[in-house]
């Protein structure tokens, strides 16, 4: 028996809304949060563990659980939720830090180097108002940003792409070519100041 037309309707916006939530959710990045187990004794994880703040003095060793996770040599603090394939975007604020690292690394990296000094991690710092890349510590100059509030991240897994993105213009300032070999992490690094993370966006239209 054939459907009456109003119930035809419904059934075909409701399917036509599941497509486009489905749309939304191929679209969207990875949602992650800060791991405390990983956070230099430095690091104090804020906001439900999506920031991340520096203190000069930091956390006595021995008041700092014991974990081969965390980073013994350097204020690092990796995320808890590794990529394996696609795009993904997520943007991160800056409060009063003038140095600091946002990339990606090896979810096994090795906790006694930092985010840009080995081969396993892909960065873009920023230092005395000037942005580079870095990899290995080499260093690449990146132009064309200042020092925003706000700045963005694009991984592109199969395509072995980050770059980094200026929020205010919703544009690709400088990618960064990569190496992965398998899962990696979104990795921060600070000496001062404050990073808060935004994660589980879309990746917006155009980049």
């Amino acid at each position: 028996m054939a459907l009456p037309f109003a119930r035809s309707l419904w059934l075909c916006r409701w399917g036509a809304k599941q497509l486009g939530v489905a749309a939304v959710e191929a679209r969207r990045g990875i949602s992650f949060k800060l791991e405390e187990k990983t956070a230099h004794s430095s690091l104090a994880l804020f906001k439900g563990d999506t920031g991340v703040k520096y203190g000069m003095v930091g956390l006595e060793p021995t008041k700092v659980a014991l974990n081969v996770e965390r980073f013994r040599e350097w204020a690092v603090v990796l995320a808890d939720t590794a990529v394996t394939s696609g795009r993904h975007y997520w943007e991160v604020t800056v409060k009063r830090s003038q140095q600091f690292r946002i990339g990606v690394a090896d979810v096994d990296m090795s906790r006694d180097s930092c985010i840009g000094v080995d081969d396993r991690s892909w960065v873009f710092t920023y230092a005395q108002h000037k942005w580079h890349t870095m990899l290995a510590k080499e260093k690449a100059p990146v132009e064309g940003i200042g020092q925003p509030e706000k700045v963005g991240l694009l991984l592109e897994y199969e395509a072995q792409k980050l770059s980094l993105v200026d929020v205010s213009r919703m544009a690709v300032v400088h990618t960064l070519q990569t190496d992965f070999r398998g899962p990696v992490v979104p990795a921060f690094a600070l000496w001062d100041g404050e990073l808060l993370t935004h994660s589980g966006l879309e990746v917006p239209e155009g980049l």
